[in-house]
Order: structure tokens, then sequence, then C-alpha cells
């Protein structure tokens, strides 16, 4: 945090100017009639960009149905003549703002018109709006602009570069095969008067913890158990009650397959895993993707994440998925690769986050 406000920080920032291309003939805001055209741009990018996964359909609509987002201020539709979806820019700025002030662009380019410029064009107007939006913030704390792209779109790595975006971190999927053996995990719960993680000297530490399936009576604290379990994960925020309810109420979320460590009714450690059957088609198998794995910073070292992960490997085996995949930091601070390569999980494709600091 500094003593300047982000105004002072940012300056003076001029209404941003609209793009202009000749392969799009208009640029419009995108309204909540438009979630079918984005899809099918979406897709199309999908393919290209990432094609072992497609993006869902809600994630569209969270744009026009969340309170966090202003689609006629913070959208931008690119259409061509015929009236189809070339470009979409999105920017947004996370709603937890007491400790970082975290922001993101987000955009896809058809990829029938891709090299011609018109990503240039929107992720100017996309930065241009976005420090507008944070100059009007009144915060003294550090801001962070995010752009994340695969490894293999370096035309949107290249357009970020550009407008002084620093690649700094980078997250590998990883995937594992139900079929192989699923290790037993044996907690390691801590003996009454180890102070070793219970957060004081001399303070006993439970010996009560058990494994229980997600369901919706441990909604908040699952995320409480999260938003504690990420404070030290880099570009992390805590997710505020709507944020989390509309994640995990929407309709990807498999409770079954979603496993908790719990201490009575505090939530120690979570693996939380959805599925998305119209990833199948496109990956050649049926998967659970696992979501978030976190463990209290009180509780960690006990053996919780492996043993949290397997219970929902063994659930997603006995559900009949084929295989488990997830994205990890490769520079976690828990060491969270190493672990999953422990448990049977390969690397895949990788993906960077690009960022600016103000």
């Amino acid at each position: 945090m500094t003593e300047k406000t982000l105004a002072d920080r940012i300056g003076d920032v001029p209404e941003p100017v609209p793009p202009r291309h000749p392969d799009v003939a208009r640029w419009r805001p995108a309204t909540a009639a438009d979630i079918d055209t984005i899809l099918a741009l979406e897709l199309a990018a999908d393919r290209v960009d990432h094609p072992t996964y497609v993006t869902p359909r809600d994630e569209i609509e969270d744009i026009f149905e969340s309170p966090f987002y202003d689609p006629p201020r913070d959208t931008l539709l690119g259409l061509d003549a015929q009236g189809r979806a070339v470009a979409i820019g999105v920017v947004f700025v996370h709603p937890s703002r007491d400790v970082h002030v975290n922001a993101y662009l987000m955009g896809r380019v058809h990829p029938d018109v891709r090299g011609r410029g018109i990503g240039r064009e929107l992720m100017r107007w996309e930065h241009e709006r976005m420090l507008q939006s944070l100059a009007g913030i009144d915060s003294t704390r550090d801001a962070t602009i995010f752009v994340y792209a695969e490894e293999t779109d370096t035309g949107a790595r290249r357009l970020a570069e550009r407008r002084g975006f620093v690649e700094e971190r980078w997250f590998t999927t990883m995937v594992r095969d139900l079929a192989l053996e699923i290790p037993d995990i044996v907690v390691d719960v801590g003996e009454p008067g180890d102070a070793g993680e219970s957060g004081g000297a001399g303070e006993p530490a439970s010996v009560d913890i058990a494994l229980v399936p997600y369901d919706s009576s441990r909604k908040e604290a699952t995320r409480a158990a999260r938003n504690d379990a990420f404070r030290d994960h880099w570009g992390s925020l805590e997710t505020p009650a709507e944020r989390w309810a509309h994640f995990v109420d929407g309709p990807h979320l498999r409770a079954d397959l979603s496993w908790l460590a719990v201490e009575g009714d505090r939530v120690v450690a979570l693996a939380l895993g959805s599925v998305n059957e119209d990833d199948w088609v496109a990956q050649g198998y049926s998967s659970v993707y696992i979501d978030l794995i976190g463990v209290t910073r009180d509780r960690r070292r006990r053996r919780l994440a492996p043993a949290v992960i397997t219970a929902l490997l063994r659930s997603a085996r006995a559900a009949g998925l084929d295989k488990a995949v997830l994205d990890v930091d490769t520079e976690s601070p828990t060491g969270a690769n190493s672990l999953y390569g422990r448990l049977g999980f390969e690397p895949t494709e990788r993906s960077v986050a690009l960022v600016s600091h103000l």
C-alpha cells in the first residue's frame, strides 16, 4: 500500500476511444440478448486456444447477472457486416478490495479474423477502460491488472507485452487417469498438547478431524476455509458470499464428488470438483475438474490435502469417470504441483499470467 490513491498514481484518464477496424462493422456494449452470439464466438476460439475444454454458457451469463459487472460500460462486442460476433472484450475489478485491488482484462477474437489488428484495438480499449475504472476507486491499496493467455496463444501474449504487461506466473494443467491405483492417505491429526500448527504455544491441537462429502449446509464454513487457505496464494483475494454462492450453487459443482476435512463445525481442508459434460467431447474422455484444493493455514502439513484429493478421486472413479483434471500455479507456496505429481497427475498444457502493477 502507498500513500497515493489510485487516481493519483494513474492520473487523468480520458474517455476510452472506441476501436475502429475495417473488418468490424459495429462495436457496442454487450447485453444479455447476446449470450448465445458470444458463446458461438467463445466456442470457435476455444477450438484453437484450448481444445481440451470449452467455455460454459453460465460463465457468459454471469457477466449479465452478477452485480460485480457493469456490462454497459465494461463490455465491448465487435460484430461483422453479417452480424456475427468477431470480438468480445470484458473488463472486471474484483469485488474484494480491502487488501489489494485486482483487475482483469478478458478478450477473444474469432480465429477467422485474427492477425488483422482487431485484437490490438480491442486490448487498447480494454486497457484504457480499466485505467479509467481504477482511477475512480478511492483506494491507496496496490493494484494489479491481469491478462491470462494460453502458452500457445502467442498473439495475445505479444499484444499484452506491447502494452507494458509482463509475464509473471505460469500455470500448468495436470491430468490423472482414475484407472490408476489411488493411494491410502493417513491424516496426521497431531496430538493433544502439540502446538505445531494449532495457532499458539501450548494450545492443544485437535485430534477430531473427519472426511465428509461437501453439502450445502457447510457452504459458509467452506468459503471461510477457502479464503483462509488462499490468503498467501499469488493473485488471490477473498471470495465474497454472493460470488461463492454462484459457484457452489451453480450447475457444474458436484457435491457427491467434493470432499471436506472438518473439525466439528469448522472446515479445515477442501477439494471441490465440477463436471461439464461439454468438455468430454473435446477431451475424448469423461472427467471431473478439481476447481479448488486448499488447507487452512493452521492445519497444513498434516496430509489433509492428499486426503481430500484422494477421497475425490475415489468418488469420481466410483461415478464412472475416466480422469481428473486440475490447474496449478507452478510456484505455489504450498508446493502443490509436486504433491499432485506424487498423486499421479501428469502435466499437459500451460497458461501464463501477464501483469501490470500500479
